[in-house]
């Protein structure tokens, strides 16, 4: 017994020291991964999860993950001011109705409904969707009844959300009372899916064209992810060509007052629904603007996984900045007295803190958050919660990103191949389709005359009947003599 009991004792010891050395140095063993996403668990459980824990980057910018967030297929968020053609768009896209569906010109949609695929039609309702641990919503309780209970699911039995989820928004009101009235943090909550949404749609009403002080603030407030957003400027076919140039020049301006990107937006043009134009004579600019936003919208699911690697990678980012932020202030505080008016010091000195930051560390200006905003949630937080800088869990975030995510870059393409992940049914079926009389370019180069009644050539035989008779044909077959005029007239 006494022998078995040094041996154990000797690998426990040799394994201790092993785990020892492997936390000190980094610890060089290649991890494998089955797929992107459950290497985004991994490492995001194990290696930025203790950077925000310990500088309480939750309290600050963003909840924690969770599974569901990595596993969660794409998701589109619509936004727009009431009638719009927002609800009619999903429906066009679907090719079908969800529960909880109101279309109309007046402000119709008065909550936020994730329309998601189920073998049965229901709506699971807003307190119930925030405790499900499958879906992704779990971090909105925190914005309380008032939201939760305008806040539903409503599932549908339709190919096209087998890849993708959607957003439906309540229309964006004019007027201070209506954003006072809501009871919630509107812009809080669509910053909170702009953060995890593959997509943002923008719509905007061709005929009504408007910005109002709400739909500022909800744009503003999606902010840092511009890389996201799609603007839609629906219903164009109610003016003639020459309104709709001066409605894109205005739309143009507007937004160039809003969105703060030196970028151009994409801006799609046309009547996203699935009734005739009214106005034919941009019918090919139309079709062509719906090709490319539902193509568009179709190789989501595609990218879902580069999405996901390039969110986590800014989270990164942003959490390394908000860690030398914390742990600088923590250094500065006093141990005994004048607390508060050092915390009042520093909050108002932060613009200093940071370029501080920024030459020590070669931090980009871009990875800090907002000024502004970090300077009024700082006034709410308790200094004496702050911890000391770490440099262990700054270095495994280091590692993380120079080793872990290349890998993962590495799997991205060899999954796309293996995976059919293009979105299929509704009006996708007609991306690229000829199939039918109103297909895609149907009728035009050479499928022109395709479905006529009568051959393409039919309007001009008259006219080549006369060249034909001119060369004196017998028993209708044209007869070449020497010389022939009828020669010179066929060339």
């Amino acid at each position: 017994m006494l022998w078995k009991t040094l041996v154990f004792k000797t690998r426990s010891t040799c394994l201790f020291h092993r785990r020892s050395l492997k936390w000190l140095f980094g610890g060089n063993e290649q991890e494998s991964y089955a797929s992107v996403v459950d290497g985004l668990k991994r490492v995001y459980r194990t290696k930025l999860l203790p950077l925000e824990e310990t500088y309480l980057f939750h309290d600050f910018h963003s909840p924690k993950l969770n599974d569901a967030d990595f596993e969660s297929k794409p998701l589109i968020l619509f936004m727009g001011q009431y009638s719009t053609g927002k609800t009619t768009l999903i429906k066009h896209l679907l090719g079908c109705e969800f529960p909880g569906m109101r279309i109309g010109p007046e402000p119709t949609t008065d909550r936020f409904i994730a329309i998601m695929h189920d073998d049965k039609e229901g709506v699971i309702p807003g307190n119930a969707l925030v405790v499900d641990p499958k879906k992704q919503f779990r971090p909105l309780s925190k914005f309380g009844n008032a939201f939760l209970n305008r806040f539903q699911c409503s599932t549908v039995n339709s190919s096209v959300l087998r890849t993708i989820s959607i957003v439906d928004t309540p229309g964006i009101l004019s007027g201070e009372k209506q954003r006072v009235d809501r009871g919630y943090d509107f812009t809080g909550v669509l910053a909170w899916f702009a953060e995890r949404v593959d997509r943002i749609i923008l719509l905007f009403d061709a005929h009504k064209l408007d910005i109002s002080d709400e739909f500022r603030r909800s744009i503003e407030a999606l902010h840092g992810h511009d890389d996201k957003i799609r603007i839609v400027l629906n219903k164009s076919d109610m003016v003639d060509h020459q309104q709709l140039m001066r409605v894109y020049g205005a739309l143009m301006w507007s937004l160039g007052k809003i969105l703060k990107m030196p970028e151009v937006a994409r801006v799609y043009i046309g009547s996203f629904w699935d009734q005739q134009l009214r106005n034919d004579l941009n019918r090919r600019l139309f079709e062509d603007e719906e090709q490319d936003l539902f193509r568009d919208i179709q190789s989501l699911p595609r990218n879902a996984a580069l999405r996901k690697l390039n969110d986590l990678i800014k989270r990164a980012r942003l959490a390394k900045a908000h860690a030398y932020i914390i742990s600088s202030l923590h250094q500065e505080m006093p141990m005994l007295f004048g607390k508060d008016s050092k915390k009042t010091e520093l909050i108002s000195n932060l613009d200093q803190i940071y370029s501080q930051l920024e030459n020590k560390y070669l931090i980009s200006p871009g990875d800090f958050p907002e000024l502004k905003k970090m300077q009024e949630q700082l006034m709410r937080q308790d200094f004496a919660r702050f911890s000391s800088l770490k440099p262990h869990l700054l270095e495994a975030v280091d590692r993380m990103l120079a080793n872990d995510i290349a890998r993962l870059m590495a799997m991205i393409p060899h999954e796309a191949l293996t995976t059919d992940s293009f979105v299929k049914g509704g009006a996708f079926e007609a991306v690229g389709s000829k199939v039918g009389p109103f297909g895609y370019k149907r009728g035009e180069g050479v499928d022109a005359g395709a479905g006529d009644l009568e051959w393409i050539v039919g309007k001009k035989r008259a006219e080549y009947d006369a060249i034909f008779k001119m060369l004196n044909p017998v028993e209708g077959k044209v007869m070449r003599t020497g010389g022939s005029i009828g020669h010179t007239v066929l060339l």
